[in-house]
């Protein structure tokens, strides 16, 4: 950690402590301590730590070819690209290494297509906003902080990209007002997680899908944390009538190494050349391998089965501690993804759960995330409800907020259930 302190820019704000190692749901520290695992890398580590399958593709591929340049094929981009093409009902894929790049790309793509719909050639481009969601987080690069709305992320990089203007989060009136035919994409996260988890309505969706149509835009689902079937389906989106134009993938993918994908349709695909957009690194053998290999883990191992079953259980076992415990204002999710809303600040309790062995974080100060693997079993939901009774019993803000947040607000409890 002192090299970490010396060296290493300021990004982060670390624990004190080193990980060294993983098994299944569970982590070590250099100590030997064990921890349940219920952030996940922050929904990367979807099949746990050290999957014995996703060890064995790397032991091969990394004897093979760790790296090969884009200027010829591998053998497992176009594989990788028509599962995925299977799974969400796309046609075309562009490898990235992160989601934040995904993100980038989705967003020259939506102004490409609006000037080659719209506007001649050589002319200043009309058709050039994005609108995005109030409480969104897109990612860090320059184009990714334009569309997220907090401005922690925004303003001490000011001035951003031009051309972006947030909508009120499931107000369809605000939607509606915003909507127009200089609009070239809206961004959205399906299930908005550093925001606090928060499922976008079907009304909502259903109106961006129309509006989007009607003046020519493109509708962008954002499921780089919700989608690959965190919900329980394969991507969050799919229990709507409608599908986007674009769909942006990353931190599950390649199962925790670097990866993200953009997935379109034929129709935005048609207006890219070659040259238009690229990547050194994206969509490597190593990590295509691997990723192909993850899909089909979740497939044959019927994951997404298990991942609604442990949601429902999870779900019911907090339902069942926010009616002990006032200062729970809320319950918000789907599949393994889960926010619980406090009445009074989350990091306390995220430090008590380091204690007990139980690793959670916090967002928006107030929402503590749960992100679990797919892989988690009964006897392991059971263990982390014991342990989160504990830390929400022993972290001392409980004790003065719970009276009156019981008076204020009974606890309500939203259960947004995949099916």
């Amino acid at each position: 950690m002192l090299d970490a302190e010396q060296f290493l820019l300021p990004t982060y704000k670390r624990q004190l402590v080193v990980m060294t190692h993983g098994r299944g749901a569970c982590v070590f520290d250099s100590t030997g301590k064990k921890y349940l695992d219920f952030l996940g890398g922050i929904a990367v580590n979807a099949l746990g730590h050290a999957h014995p399958r996703i060890v064995k593709v790397i032991r091969r591929e990394a004897a093979r070819a760790i790296h090969l340049s884009n200027l010829y094929h591998n053998a497992y981009q176009g594989p990788l690209a028509r599962k995925l093409a299977g799974w969400s009902g796309m046609d075309r894929v562009f490898f990235s290494n992160s989601g934040t790049e995904a993100i980038d790309g989705a967003m020259k793509l939506a102004r490409l297509f609006g000037r080659q719909s719209n506007e001649a050639p050589g002319t200043t481009a009309k058709k050039h906003r994005f609108l995005a969601l109030e409480n969104s987080f897109h990612g860090r690069t320059f184009g990714a902080i334009t569309v997220t709305s907090t401005e922690k992320y925004r303003l001490p990089f000011a001035p951003v990209v031009p051309g972006a203007e947030f909508v009120r989060f499931n107000d369809v009136a605000d939607l509606e007002a915003k909507f127009d035919d200089t609009v070239c994409a809206i961004l959205l996260e399906t299930v908005q997680g550093e925001g606090g988890i928060y499922p976008v309505s079907e009304e909502f969706w259903n109106r961006a899908r129309l509006l989007a149509t009607q003046h020519g835009a493109l509708l962008i689902a954002d499921e780089i944390q919700c989608g690959l079937g965190r919900t329980g389906r394969y991507f969050a989106y799919q229990k709507f009538p409608s599908r986007p134009d674009i769909v942006l993938i990353a931190k599950p993918l390649a199962a925790g190494l670097p990866l993200g994908a953009i997935l379109t349709t034929q129709e935005v695909a048609s207006r890219v050349s070659p040259g238009m957009h690229g990547t050194t690194f994206g969509g490597g053998p190593l990590a295509c391998a691997v990723a192909l290999e993850f899909l089909k883990i979740v497939e044959e191992e019927k994951l997404l089965e298990n991942i609604r079953a442990r949601g429902a259980e999870l779900r019911d076992g907090l339902s069942k501690l926010a009616a002990k415990f006032g200062f729970i204002r809320e319950i918000r999710g789907e599949g393994l993804i889960i926010g619980v809303e406090l009445s009074v600040e989350g990091g306390p309790f995220v430090s008590e759960a380091m204690q007990r062995g139980l690793l959670i974080n916090c967002t928006h100060d107030l929402t503590l995330r749960l992100l679990p693997p797919f892989i988690i079993t009964r006897a392991q939901v059971r263990e982390f409800l014991r342990l989160f009774e504990l830390v929400l019993a022993a972290t001392p803000q409980q004790a003065s907020a719970s009276d009156s947040a019981k008076s204020a607000n009974p606890g309500r409890i939203v259960h947004a259930v995949a099916r």
